[in-house]
């Protein structure tokens, strides 16, 4: 009998010790869920009473500009090649648009017979030029990001055919007129200063294309700054060349130069923008 006692006794301790500690384990729960209750009645901007809301989660598609540095890096080592092959004529036509100590008249007409590198140079300021644009566009939230190559193309198709046009109706006036030799000196003016713009463009381009946002918008502003100076040394380099030959003032050839290149320029930037816009 006294082992039986103390087997019963040894029981009921046990039970004892173990709902005593339930109630401590259990305590600090309810505590913890009277509190959260607590919390979400007193604040009003949880609606914690509403019907739960399925959002739709969507993988993010990471995008890749392995292809633009592939094609910035054609571009440079396209520039690379040119440089190469035509050092001559790229030292030259530094040399003239800085009009160095050496006689202008000299370098001029080595520029003049050198074709072939001159097309090679030309071309390559179309391509410049046109990737120029197109990162300038995506820059300044023109276009969008996702219509990337068919806008790139037409980018550099529209300005080759711009230049094509020019040329083309700079010699049929040339040869009209009888004034030749004037139109010829006033297309190499012109096509001098592409050629330059082509070169100057690329770290511009490299830096609109893979700099942070406030080092690309800087970088497009300035490069708009060098374009518009240049642009604005061409024509005074075109009109104290040609003053002696036309006998024209300087306000009949700013009308020229406004009516002639820089108003059809503004009318195709209005109209790229406009099919842009109602298209993209």
């Amino acid at each position: 009998m006294p082992l039986l006692v103390c087997a019963q006794t040894s029981d009921t301790i046990t039970v004892q010790k173990d709902s005593a500690q339930n109630l401590v384990v259990q305590a600090p729960v309810n505590r913890y869920n009277a509190a959260i209750e607590a919390i979400l009645k007193q604040n009003n901007f949880l609606n914690s009473k509403g019907t739960p809301v399925l959002m739709a989660v969507k993988i993010k598609k990471p995008q890749s500009n392995d292809i633009v540095f592939y094609l910035l890096a054609g571009l440079v080592l396209l520039m690379a090649l040119i440089k190469f092959f035509f050092d001559r004529y790229f030292t030259n036509l530094f040399r003239v648009f800085f009009n160095t100590s050496l006689r202008q008249s000299q370098l001029t007409d080595q520029l003049l017979q050198a074709k072939l590198p001159s097309l090679f140079f030309n071309i390559f300021f179309i391509l410049s030029a046109g990737i120029y644009i197109f990162f300038l566009l995506i820059q300044y939230k023109i276009i969008s990001s996702q219509y990337k190559w068919s806008i790139l193309g037409a980018c550099i198709l529209i300005l080759a055919f711009v230049y094509l046009v020019k040329f083309s109706t700079l010699k049929f006036t040339g040869w009209v007129t009888g004034y030749r030799e004037s139109t010829d000196t006033y297309i190499f003016i012109i096509f001098l200063i592409c050629k330059i713009i082509g070169v100057v463009l690329i770290p511009f381009t490299l830096l609109m294309a893979f700099a942070q946002t406030e080092i690309a918008i800087t970088s497009a502003f300035v490069s708009l700054l060098i374009i518009g100076l240049l642009l604005f040394l061409r024509f005074f380099r075109s009109y104290s060349l040609l003053q002696s030959q036309l006998k024209v003032s300087r306000f009949h050839f700013f009308l020229y130069l406004t009516g002639v290149e820089i108003i059809p320029l503004l009318l195709v930037y209005k109209w790229v923008v406009l099919f842009l816009s109602k298209n993209m």
